[in-house]
């Protein structure tokens, strides 16, 4: 197996690395290495390096999860182990299996567990949209589509040199999404959802449950892409749980299969309470 190197090691940084340090280390280095440059057979490789350790040490939220958890916080196959400490069990439940985690939330509340994007296109988008080896330039268009167009796909027309060209989107597209012709590309750009939040394949949904429901247990429902879900919530359920829908998230751009979506369980605390109800809760060792 092989075994990462170390982010600021790629990097050629301290850990205490400025982002100003990082950035001008990063655009050295990518010059370097850019395979449009550099024709050695290691640089593509190094150059894939580099752009997935800037993409994680610029990135303030990523920096803290892999200064913390190292890269383990971004293996999916981790299944979150490494936030918080929890242990995940995995449940069966009909067609689909979730894995249900209790652990510690990430400082803001907020989702950000890597995922990472293409090399080039972090390279491009640092270099101000386009690479400075490549002389030639063809014309781009954007194209901004609904959150569940990027998940179903859809089709676009677009007028070129007088000639319409019917542009099929792919199912899973996401912001930044090139699609090429041999006369132009077409950018694509995706609206937020309300509800649902994404990190390339994955889905992440915020679920509000009560306190009732956190200590006893229940069976509720939650909104997935396909429509409402059931499970049933464990009985002494801790805030900010983690419960992972395998295969319930987007359709993978490249490749097969979708990807997965993460459930916080949001723990609704009473603000007011009679006083029969907390004897009771007293009487509990709640």
């Amino acid at each position: 197996m092989t075994t990462k190197r170390d982010f600021y090691d790629v990097l050629g940084v301290k850990k205490d690395a400025s982002a100003a340090e990082l950035k001008k280390a990063y655009r050295q280095l990518a010059l370097k290495y850019h395979p449009d440059r550099n024709k050695g057979k290691d640089a593509a490789d190094k150059f894939k390096e580099l752009s997935e350790a800037y993409e994680v040490l610029s990135n303030q939220k990523k920096r803290q999860t892999y200064d913390q958890f190292g890269h383990a916080a971004f293996d999916p196959s981790r299944g979150f182990g490494g936030f918080g400490g929890g242990q995940p069990r995995t449940y069966r439940q009909g067609p689909f299996t979730y894995t249900y985690t209790t652990s510690g939330a990430q400082p803001g509340g907020g989702f950000d567990f890597g995922g990472f994007t293409d090399p080039f296109e972090i390279f491009e988008s640092f270099f101000g949209g386009a690479s400075p080896f490549r002389t030639a330039r063809l014309p781009r268009y954007g194209l901004t589509i609904d959150f569940m167009e990027a998940v179903r796909g859809a089709e676009r027309n677009i007028v070129h040199q007088g000639k319409d060209y019917k542009v099929k989107i792919p199912p899973g597209a996401d912001d930044g999404t090139r699609i090429r012709f041999n006369q132009f590309y077409v950018t694509i750009e995706v609206k937020p959802h309300d509800t649902f939040k994404r990190e390339g394949a994955d889905i992440f949904v915020n679920q509000d449950i009560s306190f009732t429901q956190a200590v006893l247990g229940d069976t509720i429902e939650v909104p997935t892409i396909d429509g409402q879900l059931k499970f049933k919530v464990r009985p002494a359920t801790q805030p900010n749980t983690l419960i992972r829908f395998r295969g319930k998230g987007l359709p993978h751009l490249r490749g097969s299969g979708r990807g997965d979506q993460y459930v916080r369980l949001i723990i609704k605390v009473p603000q007011k309470l009679s006083r029969k109800q907390k004897q009771l809760l007293k009487q509990a060792g709640i």
